[in-house]
């Protein structure tokens, strides 16, 4: 059977990160650590990883200018993991979350799996499309290291840049992994009449503690500001 398969990735992005040296994708490093496991070898704990955080799928994205200065904020108040390990029912909303686990995204990857002949309407025979779709993400649990727990949409990293090295941004993550290093869940929905695709959705996560959010130029590669944990309160 024949696949063909894209990347999901805004054209400017593309562009820019391949100037700015791009981190090896999410795609191969979920591979990699996934061939790790299934040989048995002990789970990388502790290795740093690097990601690029997908800007294209992040609405929480923006660039405000602020005279001379542009601020530029992602925010992180909706970008909770909705999956059971993440869960937390009985979590004092007070002081912490339901959803222990956030999330940033970091690559999305569209497989069409070819096509069969189905009679889903009575009489009338469709051609039914077969498409997957894996869309990767880094988990971590530490937000909160970065800034103050607070009820606030705008809350998330911010940087404030020279105006005129904002629009070509992009920002790279690095976390450390922690067990259970990769995580990943299936969702299935069949073809109908009125939508005839079988589509399978993979949500496949790294997981670890986010050490560092960098805010890189997309041009140059210069890094026009990184963020790091805040100190530990004594």
């Amino acid at each position: 059977m024949f696949y063909s398969r894209y990347i999901l990735t805004a054209a400017w992005a593309a562009a820019f990160l391949g100037t700015a040296g791009a981190a090896d994708t999410a795609e191969h490093q979920f591979q990699r650590l996934t061939a790790e496991v299934r040989a048995n070898q002990k789970p990388a704990v502790g290795e740093l990883i690097e990601v690029d955080i997908d800007l294209a799928t992040s609405p929480g994205f923006s660039i405000e200018q602020i005279g001379d200065v542009a601020e530029i904020r992602y925010r992180m108040a909706f970008n909770n993991i909705a999956e059971g390990w993440s869960w937390q029912p009985l979590a004092n909303v007070a002081v912490d979350d339901y959803y222990r686990y956030k999330f940033l995204p970091l690559q999305s990857v569209i497989e069409s799996r070819g096509e069969y002949a189905f009679e889903d309407k009575i009489g009338e025979t469709q051609q039914m499309k077969v498409e997957w779709r894996y869309d990767y993400f880094l988990a971590f649990e530490n937000l909160y290291d970065f800034y103050p727990r607070v009820v606030d949409d705008d809350a998330g990293f911010v940087a404030r840049v020279p105006s005129g090295r904002a629009q070509k941004v992009t920002m790279r993550a690095t976390a450390r992994l922690i067990e259970p290093v990769i995580s990943e869940s299936t969702t299935f929905w069949k073809a109908i009449h009125a939508k005839p695709t079988d589509f399978t959705l993979k949500k496949r996560y790294l997981v670890g503690k986010l050490e560092t959010v960098s805010f890189i130029d997309g041009e140059s590669g210069a890094l026009l500001q990184r963020l790091m944990p805040l100190p530990a309160k004594q």
